[in-house]
């Protein structure tokens, strides 16, 4: 009997009961809840507009997660958890793809574009992580800057972002692994069903290798952080061997014509590119779990983009200098690069197996980042609690990492990898638009000192940068000519002049600040947006098909949820007296650690 108690006790621990996902009072009888929906209109005026406040998020929110992550992470583990989450397999394969199809030589410059659009990201995310050192990444800076809502919304586009993205990995590493082996088919290692198409070779490596990354992730952030830069340090050498035998075999000559598509077609390329260099925000999300955020998060972030622009920059001037660009292979063109300049057909082998190192180390990063998410979406009671548990003898969010990444295996073990590059969705380059946002907000806003007057004069600004911005997308994608440019590019222009001459900064960051503020996030808002311009119809179509299932999640349970937390005083932390109240505010309740984006 006591062994069936020891165990009962065990499972409870880790299995959800009701009060594990629904505590809050609205979920605790029928009535209650249809209470609540009643409500529903009056509680998201309420929540809509609500922020957070900087004190809440690192001390409140990470309160509720029972125990605390370990902070072991220096900026070495910081810099190489980024060239582990951006070196992956697309270096191998978008370099050839670009400038065979759109850029030709001129990769190179489409390379630095795209490394100087993420860079902007990366210095908005940096002050962010340094102010806010909390595991919630963008979620966390959304919540404080821009409100309930708006955080919510970026938080399930992450999720899925994440779980596709996980599945789709899984399945490019299993083709990678049939390649390794020798063997003439990716789908060799596959299970052939009489399922649908596009869901009928079960992919049994891709559900292995994902359950192993994610137990990797819940044993030890130091030790997961140990493994990295091991494997990416591994990478690397291979990367380097590539850009140097490369270059042995290389001829000037091929660099001519280095324009054949024009200066449209670096930017062209350079919208399919960036993605060669997104993972860096997942390393925002361990800043909860380093040592000195101030001194190891700059390093370490700006450390990783500075590393991984070079290596690409040169990885691709050894490709164009190796073989003319109607020569090089959009599939696989280093290895066949090689074998026609070179005669070495084993380089396939080669780049298969640094394509593997970079999978498993995006895999990890991942591992590390979507879990640390998700615990600090669960703290806020948005999603049920129970995720938002960390581990006291491992200091890791284990539940979080097991869950999500066992929702990814489900995907990548079914579906083919066309059907979810198909659901990759714009949401990445959305929520780093929000977070240069929210970073104009903090340094020109501060709720309950900056005046009405003040406060309008902002908005217009802020809405002609945005507006602007997408005007210059817009047009990019339709017209060819450069009259609208005339037009969007000066408004964009003097909206930035007029917002750093005509609004005084409300808030200076007290460690580390983003320099050249407003110009920086600014132009980081115009960079993306203009690359949202280039993203396919489909993607925009899933992204508001998804944004709409969450939002209907979030009417009928996160929104009640959240607002159950938001108004118990016995969740309630004060700043140590300093009022945060937002004047006036929403008629509803707000917790006393929060205030309205509403001025």
């Amino acid at each position: 009997m006591a062994a069936e108690e020891k165990i009962s006790s065990r499972c409870s621990g880790f299995l959800p009961g009701k009060n594990d996902f629904l505590p809050e009072a609205s979920f605790q009888s029928l009535g209650a809840y249809g209470h609540a929906l009643i409500s529903t209109p009056s509680r998201f005026r309420n929540r809509l507009f609500a922020c957070s406040s900087d004190f809440m998020e690192t001390h409140g929110m990470v309160h509720r997660s029972q125990h605390t992550m370990k902070k072991t992470l220096s900026w070495w583990d910081l810099m190489w958890f980024g060239i582990g989450a951006i070196i992956g397999a697309g270096i191998f394969v978008l370099t050839g793809q670009e400038a065979h199809n759109a850029v030709g030589p001129a990769v190179i410059l489409a390379y630095v574009a795209a490394g100087f659009s993420a860079m902007l990201s990366v210095f908005c995310y940096t002050e962010f992580a340094i102010e806010i050192p909390v595991a919630g990444g963008s979620f966390a800076y959304l919540r404080v800057e821009l409100g309930d809502f708006v955080a919510f919304i970026a938080a399930g586009n992450i999720i899925l972002e994440y779980v596709i993205g996980g599945a789709a990995i899984g399945r490019s590493w299993s083709s990678y692994f049939a390649t390794l082996c020798g063997r003439p088919s990716a789908d060799d290692f596959r299970i052939k069903t009489n399922l649908a198409n596009d869901f009928n070779l079960l992919d049994p490596i891709a559900v292995a290798v994902l359950l192993i990354t994610g137990l990797v992730a819940t044993w030890s952030t130091k030790a997961t952080s140990l493994l990295n830069w091991i494997a990416s340090l591994a990478n690397m050498a291979i990367i380097l061997f590539v850009i140097i035998a490369g270059l042995v075999h290389a001829e000037p000559a091929n660099l001519t014509p280095f324009l054949p598509f024009g200066v449209r077609g670096i930017f062209k390329a350079a919208s399919v590119l960036f993605f060669a260099y997104l993972g860096f925000d997942a390393v925002a999300t361990m800043a909860e779990e380093t040592k000195n955020p101030g001194k190891d998060i700059p390093i370490g972030l700006l450390g990783s983009m500075i590393i991984t622009t070079v290596l690409y920059c040169l990885m691709a001037l050894t490709l164009s200098m190796m073989q003319p660009r109607t020569a090089i292979d959009p599939n696989a063109p280093f290895s066949l690069a090689f074998k026609a300049r070179a005669g070495w057909a084993w380089a396939q082998y080669l780049v298969a197996l640094g394509a593997l190192k970079g999978m498993t180390t995006v895999l990890l990063v991942s591992a590390l980042g979507q879990a640390r998410y998700v615990t600090h979406i669960a703290r806020t009671h948005m999603i049920p609690p129970w995720f938002a548990k960390v581990s006291e003898k491992t200091g890791t969010p284990i539940r979080a990492t097991l869950v999500m990444f066992s929702a990814s295996a489900v995907v990548a073990f079914f579906s083919s990898l066309d059907v979810l590059a198909n659901l990759l969705s714009i949401s990445t380059l959305f929520i780093f638009m929000l977070v240069a946002v929210a970073l104009l907000v903090r340094r020109y806003y501060v709720s309950g000192q900056t005046s009405v007057k003040v406060l309008r004069r902002f908005q217009v600004f802020l809405i002609l940068i945005l507006l602007s911005s997408a005007g210059t997308a817009y047009y990019w994608a339709t017209h060819d000519g450069w009259i609208g440019y005339a037009i969007t590019l000066p408004v964009w222009f003097f909206a930035t002049l007029g917002l750093a001459v005509f609004v005084p900064k409300a808030r200076q960051p007290q460690i580390w600040g983003t320099p050249l503020v407003p110009w920086l996030p600014s132009l980081s808002i115009s960079m993306n947006v203009f690359l949202l311009g280039s993203i396919d119809k489909l993607s925009f179509v899933r992204f508001a098909v998804w944004t709409l299932l969450i939002l209907v999640y979030y009417l009928f349970v996160g929104l009640h949820a959240s607002y159950d937390m938001a108004v118990d005083p016995k969740e309630s932390l004060s700043e140590e007296g300093r009022d945060i109240a937002m004047k006036p505010q929403l008629p509803a309740q707000i917790g006393t650690n929060e205030r309205s984006l509403v001025g």
